[in-house]
């Protein structure tokens, strides 16, 4: 899926958001990659917008700038309050395009959410176009909504969803979706910190 030049480019966008984020701190790409596990070339080239950073990236990343991960999105936002209520319409989310997935995240300008809801498009058809496992802290639940998706998890047989199927498991077991099918997969994933883990750092809104 290329991106139409005539519209915003989100990997420019959330590298310079990255970038600030970086320079409020007072830090060098060298600390944040400390701090974070990321490699230094990873770092600079999020923010030069050539690369755009998957799931358990962007959570590696949140963690060492110490910020909710829904800030690399939204300059602004509100905490989520007791009592909060909220309602994304169709289309109403910010987008992050990976070589193998779109993620659509939704509800960007709330953060402190104790969940990390997210519509995608799934474009791998092989196993081979990864190059490794995603795994980070939590858990997660996908459900398909359109197509067909093989999820790939290690040290475990791939299992073959269709669409209404779901699954829910640790998401410290490295995995993998891709799309099974001739067209690209349409999911719901949500992801979730461990039972009594922090969903992530505090950020207080401007």
């Amino acid at each position: 899926m290329e991106h139409d030049p005539s519209e915003p480019n989100p990997r420019v966008d959330f590298g310079r958001r990255l970038r600030q984020l970086r320079a409020d701190r007072g830090w060098t790409l060298a600390e944040v990659a400390d701090r974070s596990g990321l490699a230094i070339s990873t770092i600079s080239k999020a923010e030069r917008g050539v690369i755009s950073l998957t799931y358990d990236r962007l959570a590696q990343l949140a963690k060492g700038l110490e910020v909710d991960l829904a800030a690399f999105f939204n300059a602004e936002g509100q905490c989520f309050e007791p009592g909060s209520f909220a309602v994304a319409r169709k289309g109403e989310f910010k987008r992050q395009e990976t070589q193998n997935y779109v993620y659509e995240m939704l509800f960007p300008d709330m953060w402190n959410k104790a969940m990390t809801p997210m519509m995608g498009s799934l474009k791998a058809r092989e196993f081979v176009d990864f190059e490794d496992f995603v795994r980070h802290p939590g858990q997660e639940f996908l459900v398909v909504l359109e197509g067909a998706v093989t999820v790939f998890a290690e040290g475990r047989v791939p299992v073959r969803l269709t669409a209404g199927d779901s699954i829910y498991f640790d998401s410290a077991i490295g995995h993998l979706y891709a799309s099974d099918g001739d067209r690209d997969a349409r999911i719901l994933v949500v992801c979730a910190p461990a039972p009594g883990a922090p969903a992530g750092p505090g950020v207080e809104g401007p």
